[in-house]
């Protein structure tokens, strides 16, 4: 289970920066610049950055990919992962909301779909690869 668990939060790690990536360098453009531009840095701290990807994947890695490992269970990593989305970003975006003056209700909202769909597709991804993998083996 051990190797299952590291292989797994591997390809997650990797889907989930390539997903946000795509993601990122479209949404800063149309949303995020116009609605927090004075807010956001120049250029993001990337250590920050990479330290939150590491930190998410540890979290879905433990919370939703390891109960649906053993079966398979696509669907089952799909709303898990969204769920677990929901409540990071809902975390990040709500407390924003409740205490940074002019935080955006748009970008909170945005952010909240963003965060349960990405987990959602990454969870169930992941699932999916891990069960060919294993089939291959």
């Amino acid at each position: 289970m051990t190797k299952a668990l590291l292989l797994s939060s591997g390809i997650a790690f990797i889907l989930f920066l390539i997903i946000d990536f795509v993601w990122l360098s479209i949404a800063v453009k149309y949303i995020y610049k116009p609605a927090l531009g004075p807010l956001l840095l120049d250029k993001p701290i990337i250590s920050a950055a990479f330290l939150f990807y590491f930190l998410y994947i540890i979290g879905l890695t433990f919370l939703v990919l390891r109960p649906n490992l053993n079966d398979f269970q696509i669907f089952n990593a799909f709303w898990m992962g969204g769920l677990f989305g929901l409540v990071a970003y809902g975390t990040y975006d709500l407390t924003n909301l409740a205490t940074i003056k002019n935080w955006s209700l748009k970008v909170t909202i945005i952010d909240l779909f963003w965060g349960g769909i990405l987990t959602s597709t990454v969870s169930s991804l992941t699932i999916w690869v891990m069960s060919k993998i294993t089939s291959i083996q």
